[in-house]
């Protein structure tokens, strides 16, 4: 079974690759687009979540009825149907509207692309071009270097090298009380530590939490570099110490292989 942190790091994977699509844009990220995702498996419900946080209309198909109930009870589709019929004339609604929105619907994938086909229906996003990606294992940049490599420097003389600090890194947090508002409030501080042009990440704070729900199990994750996880963690360490934070958090940070993991908690009194 797929751990919650692999789950939400495939979903933010998938959501990255979507929002650097042509389609794209800062306010209303792919609404307006519909994304076809094809088959309801571990892969299809990453992307369909992934779709929801970028602002898609997804369409997702399985003939599995169970899988199909237990995708709407998770919250990752919105809508069951048993046609595509039914499905094309709630994700027409929603595409004019340009609002979000997940149907699936209880058929074989080929079977709905075959009626697709027959209809001209050309989504314009689709999933079979995302999956390869989703199957292997978590392949993240921040995971892969061994922890003996060192990170790179820019010499002075020189500053058209790398800049260290723009070095992929993965950050997750979780808080002690497990309460939806102490994790809002560390999402608050995330916003804080993000640039105004950042709206990727920034749109991915705001939503990630409404539509992984449950499926996170508590889990924060952001797919960012090492300049934002110092600024973090430190804004975090500030916060805590100063009597702002009155819960325990637990940081995670992932760069070049190594797994950097930071505990806070306020003072007894």
């Amino acid at each position: 079974m797929t751990s919650s942190f692999e789950f939400v790091a495939g979903v933010a994977r998938a959501y990255a690759a979507l929002v650097v699509a042509p389609h794209a844009n800062r306010e209303s990220g792919l609404g307006g687009k519909l994304f076809y995702t094809g088959d309801l498996d571990e892969a299809g419900r990453a992307l369909v979540v992934a779709a929801n946080i970028a602002g898609a209309a997804t369409l997702v198909a399985t003939a599995d009825s169970a899988a199909q109930k237990q995708a709407v009870r998770d919250g990752v589709a919105d809508f069951a149907v048993t046609t595509l019929d039914e499905a094309l004339r709630i994700l027409k609604n929603q595409l004019r509207k340009r609002e979000t929105v997940a149907v699936c619907v209880a058929l074989a994938p080929s079977e709905v692309e075959n009626e697709m086909n027959e209809r001209g229906v050309a989504p314009d996003l689709l999933g079979r071009e995302l999956r390869h990606d989703l199957r292997i294992p978590l392949l993240h940049q921040a995971l892969l270097l061994e922890e003996s490599e060192e990170a790179p420097t820019v010499p002075e003389d020189n500053p058209t090298e790398p800049d260290p600090g723009k070095t992929p890194a993965l950050i997750t947090w979780r808080v002690g009380s497990a309460l939806p508002k102490d994790l809002a409030r560390l999402d608050e501080i995330a916003l804080s530590c993000l640039e105004p042009e950042e709206w990727k990440s920034r749109r991915w704070l705001r939503l990630s939490p409404r539509y992984l729900g449950r499926l996170a199990q508590g889990l924060r994750l952001l797919d960012a570099d090492r300049e934002f996880s110092a600024r973090f963690i430190d804004r975090v360490r500030q916060s805590v110490e100063q009597g702002e934070i009155a819960f325990a958090v637990e940081i995670v940070s992932y760069f070049r292989g190594r797994r950097d993991e930071f505990r806070f908690a306020p003072a007894k009194p």
